[in-house]
């Protein structure tokens, strides 16, 4: 391009400009043309409602707008919409989501792969079936550091084959080195490498077995005819979320998962049900005529228990409101009555059904009770092959209950690892901590995506995040009556209004948002008449100007609004054992500011303090100067009151009003990351290969 040539502009819309949401101005790029010539191209997306396209050019202080008329182009009409039609574009978009999910598993194992390596690897680094490998081992951020001497014991395709290794003496290392290592053949027909370290060759001793879960490296170009797999998963109960995106989450890694579920009249009502529940069997048991019908769900096999006495015949799962919940948890009223029963008539019919499941894997309270009845009436009497995984969501209800499937099952769980590290001194499982550990929760990113969303004005991504926020925020002022005078930075809070979701702060910083200079947006409702009277004194105190907007009750198309147009979101929990709220806001690129407990901790790491877990947890990097990677992706402080909690807000508002290049940057940063449910479901996995390989 000559010295000084000016770049112009294209201004356009579309249908007289009549389309509301209009384009922002894009520079033209110079292309190729004869030499006293100067052409000039640009690409841009034609709306599916657009009839004509109108544009303007300008450059510099000139304008070509066709002598006042604008340039018109007509839009030539698509083809007629046929079904064939929305069968192609539903296959084209299943393809890209495949793809989509494909490559974000292929991340998160290459960043397991890459922490791995931070202590052990091999050469060469792919192992061949029917080749030599050797195994390299550095045991200082290990439990066998200073030990004199390791030993490795190992196996193939998940300790099934018949070889197996060792325990073998390793060689030490020289001395300027630090690996400990070991040479083996690996059979021909080897699909899987598995392994553990210890200090003994056998014993008592100390054990280097990743947490439980063994080592395990691939082997390629092996011949073997029989795939490493495991038979089904039975889920007994349902958290909603949770128990419907980890099971496709393992379902996708190759195993059969199938879920039981009480059948509940509301059920009935349900348009992901209608149609499609069908007839699989009917027994007796508990003085009682039980029926079990059966649909798919989220692409998942579930069975619905039905028992002819009206147990579940209620309008919601608890069919009592939380004060009679917790008063049944914390003693023995008709919810344990109900949920026992159906605990046990879940096992009966994998019975009855000849079902042996390699594991079942019960959640929370309500299901706690498969765990003893499994090993006390059922084992024993032809449902002898699964092994029992208990997981809590929230120790706060039915610890009686939790404490019984602590002691019968064989690995227990919680939904992060800092809530795990949190209540394991609790009287209810502080003596089973062995088989104990946090698993952190993860998000369904096909729900929770900017990218495809009826809810939202604009589609957007990592790279388009600055006009598809923009378009959000304008959209939520609407619907909220805000103003967008000066585009503040919008702050929100998406959440129950508890104690344990810290009210006391999310009060003080709706005044502390608007005194920054932001505006501050609700989304939630609280189930204490009094806390709401709370709420809605402040929302008539500062929800009749132009700064603030309350939304009290559940509304999931608007929390999709709200994620899109925040700039920032508050969780500041008083306690939190996961937290979906952070995670989805992240996925929007809303930027967290939390209290650091419980799962927020294992999912928010602040840009000033938390550089080097941020860069482990996130790629696996052990040292993120030497990798230059900063994978920090929030605000976050330690205490319950409202001076830490000004710590990480006004550190979080300074940088977004003081340098809002870079602010937009970290939002783009956190749309990138993956916290979906692919490495939970790998470490569930390999935690249901540790509970089939426990006595």
């Amino acid at each position: 391009m000559p010295e000084g040539q000016q770049v112009p502009k294209l201004h356009h819309g579309f249908n007289n400009w009549a389309i509301k949401e209009q384009p922002l101005p894009m520079k033209f790029s110079r292309i190729a043309g004869e030499e006293d010539e100067l052409w000039w191209e640009i690409e841009f997306d034609v709306p599916k409602d657009a009839a004509c396209v109108n544009f303007v050019v300008n450059c510099e202080n000139g304008w070509d707008n066709n002598g006042g008329k604008d340039h018109k182009v007509a839009v030539a009409l698509p083809p007629p919409y046929t079904a064939e039609t929305a069968e192609q574009e539903a296959a084209v978009r299943d393809a890209k989501r495949l793809k989509e999910r494909n490559t974000a598993k292929e991340k998160a194992k290459a960043v397991l792969r890459r922490q791995m390596k931070h202590v052990m690897f091999t050469e060469p680094e792919v192992i061949e079936a029917g080749k030599p490998v050797t195994v390299y081992y550095c045991p200082d951020d290990t439990v066998l550091a200073g030990s004199s001497q390791v030993y490795f014991t190992g196996g193939f395709n998940r300790w099934a084959h018949k070889r197996q290794l060792g325990p073998a003496a390793m060689r030490p290392p020289g001395s300027s080195g630090r690996h400990w290592q070991v040479r083996f053949n690996v059979p021909k027909d080897a699909l899987q490498l598995d392994f553990v370290f210890s200090n003994v060759p056998g014993g008592d001793g100390l054990y280097d077995s990743r947490n439980g879960f063994d080592y395990h490296l691939p082997v390629v170009a092996a011949r073997g005819e029989h795939a490493v797999e495991m038979a089904p998963v039975a889920k007994v109960g349902g958290l909603g979320d949770v128990v419907t995106a980890l099971g496709r989450a393992v379902q996708e890694e190759g195993h059969l998962v199938e879920v039981i579920l009480p059948r509940y009249d509301f059920f009935l009502q349900s348009p992901v049900l209608a149609g499609q529940m069908r007839y699989e069997t009917e027994f007796d048991w508990g003085g009682t005529r039980i029926f079990v019908s059966t649909a798919i769900v989220e692409g998942l096999r579930c069975f619905f228990i039905e028992p002819r006495n009206s147990f579940f015949a209620t309008p919601t799962v608890y069919g009592a409101t939380m004060t009679r919940v917790m008063a049944d948890c914390a003693g023995s009223g008709l919810l344990w009555v109900r949920f026992d029963f159906f605990c046990k008539a879940a096992l009966e019919f994998l019975l009855k059904t000849g079902r042996q499941p390699d594991i079942l894997h019960c959640h929370d309270w309500s299901t706690a009770h498969v765990a003893k009845s499994f090993w006390e009436d059922y084992q024993p009497y032809g449902l002898s092959k699964p092994k029992v995984i208990f997981t809590i969501h929230n120790m706060n209800y039915g610890q009686k209950k939790i404490a019984e499937a602590a002691e019968f099952c064989q690995k227990f769980t919680t939904v992060s690892p800092t809530y795990a590290f949190e209540v394991g001194s609790h009287p209810a499982i502080a003596g089973q901590t062995h088989k104990f550990m946090g698993i952190r929760n993860g998000i369904d990113t096909e729900l929770w995506s900017p990218t495809e969303n009826i809810f939202l004005p604009m589609p957007y991504d990592a790279d388009t995040a600055e006009e598809g926020k923009r378009r959000a925020r304008e959209e939520l002022r609407k619907r909220t009556n805000m103003s967008g005078w000066q585009d503040k930075a919008i702050v929100a809070v998406v959440s129950r209004l508890t104690p344990q979701k810290g009210v006391h702060l999310i009060k003080y910083a709706a005044y502390k948002a608007i005194d920054r200079g932001c505006q501050f947006v609700l989304l939630g409702s609280a189930p204490d008449p009094k806390v709401q009277a709370e709420f809605d004194e402040l929302a008539n105190e500062l929800g009749h100007g132009q700064d603030a907007g309350f939304l009290f009750k559940y509304d999931e198309p608007m929390s999709h609004l709200i994620y899109a147009g925040a700039d920032v979101i508050l969780v500041p929990s008083n306690f939190e054992p996961c937290g979906l709220t952070q995670m989805i806001a992240m996925r929007y690129g809303a930027v967290p500011v939390v209290r650091h407990t419980g799962g927020l901790r294992d999912t928010v790491f602040d840009v000033d303090n938390d550089k080097p877990r941020a860069a482990w947890e996130v790629v696996g990097s052990s040292d993120f100067l030497r990798d230059q990677v900063d994978e920090t992706n929030g605000f976050a402080f330690e205490g319950l009151d409202e001076g830490g909690f000004d710590y990480a807000f006004n550190r979080c508002i300074d940088a977004y009003y003081n340098d809002r290049a870079w602010f937009r940057s970290l939002q783009a940063r956190i749309m990138r990351q993956d916290w979906s449910w692919n490495r939970p479901a790998i470490d569930y996995v390999e935690l249901y290969y540790s509970a089939i390989r426990s006595s």
